[in-house]
């Protein structure tokens, strides 16, 4: 099956009743999970404020019901793009198996990072929203904070790496955020925190949360409806915010599918956590997948990680560009290397394991321009 798509951001211009949102149904979705969860920060400013939370103990529940998904996925739905589930075939189903593709890609801002900064701004006081928000990413997140802080007229504040192309960057601004531009993905963090601490923005986290995990787990669960009787679904790893929603999801929803998660060898970081058997820091990140290159695990995402990922595999840079070039070819799309993860982890290291299954991939985002993704993948 061949695509030959444009991809655009859609922007979302909203009259001031829409603007407030659903947070009724939200609320709602949040209170009920605070409930049965026992989650002790129910808002969103309040998961991380320039101090990284303590390790959680193994006897937190971590877990949230599909009618809880449902709920805070209703509350979204004005502000986000269905994206559909695909068939692949030819080259891009490497054995006689049937393979699938979740094309979060086309979802506003170009990942599904809206899913968790749109839930996350919306479960802000007024208080809190007249003090703003920051957020810190490689690119995807900040864009997507950017576009649901617009929405629900907040002031942003985003710390991009020096890695991010100047795509990401103009696009975060046109959504009205200021950018903020550090040497590295540590140099960002630190950056981040200051910011919190010196203007008392509220942090929206790029992967660590509850209320996150329950936006991310709403692609794992449209993928395991549409999609019936998976065999396995491979989800990218960052820092863990998607795979911990979707690995939920897909639990409640399949139960007998197994779920992989696939990480940049430069910067596996859920993988360290799983064999040390706790969230883990990286000295250096290295990968041409700078969205998936989270410098640590958290303790939320990682327990959500931990219960519901069945094992987790990495991949090259080699690899990531194979797969980068096999997509382009196959469905005339440029995808930056985190949208290839899922393909690679097929054609690579499950490859055998896989091989006669019916297999789910979830393509995550795309904020590349034409001149970054050539680059990358003209790289030997």
């Amino acid at each position: 099956m061949i695509f030959s798509v444009k991809i655009a951001t859609l922007r979302y211009h909203l009259n001031g009743n829409q603007q407030g949102s659903n947070l009724q149904v939200l609320g709602h979705a949040i209170g009920q999970t605070s409930k049965n969860v026992n989650l002790q920060l129910v808002r969103a400013g309040d998961t991380m404020s320039g101090e990284h939370p303590q390790v959680l103990p193994d006897s937190m529940n971590t877990t949230f019901t599909s009618s809880q998904i449902d709920q805070l996925a209703a509350s979204l739905h004005r502000y986000l793009r269905p994206t559909p589930s695909v068939a692949l075939a030819g080259a891009l189903a490497p054995s006689v198996g049937r393979i699938f593709a979740k094309m979060e890609l086309w979802q506003v801002t170009g990942s599904f990072k809206a899913r968790g900064a749109l839930a996350n701004i919306a479960a802000l006081s007024d208080v809190q929203r007249q003090q703003g928000v920051t957020a810190v990413s490689a690119g995807n997140h900040a864009i997507a904070t950017a576009f649901a802080a617009e929405v629900h007229g907040v002031d942003a504040k985003v710390v991009m790496t020096a890695s991010a192309p100047a795509y990401r960057v103009a696009l975060a601004e046109s959504f009205g955020a200021e950018v903020c531009i550090a040497d590295d993905v540590h140099a960002a963090f630190e950056q981040v925190d200051a910011i919190v601490a010196g203007e008392q923005r509220h942090l929206i986290h790029p992967f660590e949360g509850k209320i996150t995990a329950m936006a991310t787990a709403g692609v794992g669960r449209e993928f395991a409806l549409d999609v019936e009787d998976l065999d396995a679904v491979i989800v990218p790893v960052g820092g863990g915010g998607l795979a911990a929603g979707v690995s939920a999801a897909v639990r409640l929803t399949q139960p007998d599918c197994v779920v992989y998660g696939v990480e940049p060898q430069g910067a596996d970081s859920m993988s360290r956590s799983f064999s040390a058997g706790s969230p883990q820091t990286l000295d250096r990140v290295q990968t041409i997948a700078d969205s998936l290159g989270a410098p640590m695990a958290m303790p939320i995402t990682y327990a959500l990680c931990r219960d519901n990922i069945d094992q987790i595999v990495t991949v090259s840079d080699a690899e990531l560009r194979e797969s980068m070039r096999l997509i382009h070819r196959e469905l005339t799309l440029c995808v930056e290397p985190a949208c290839a993860a899922a393909l690679a982890a097929l054609r690579g290291p499950l490859q055998t394991t896989l091989r006669d299954k019916r297999v789910g991939l979830i393509f995550c985002g795309s904020n590349i321009d034409v001149a970054s993704w050539s680059a990358l993948v003209a790289e030997s």
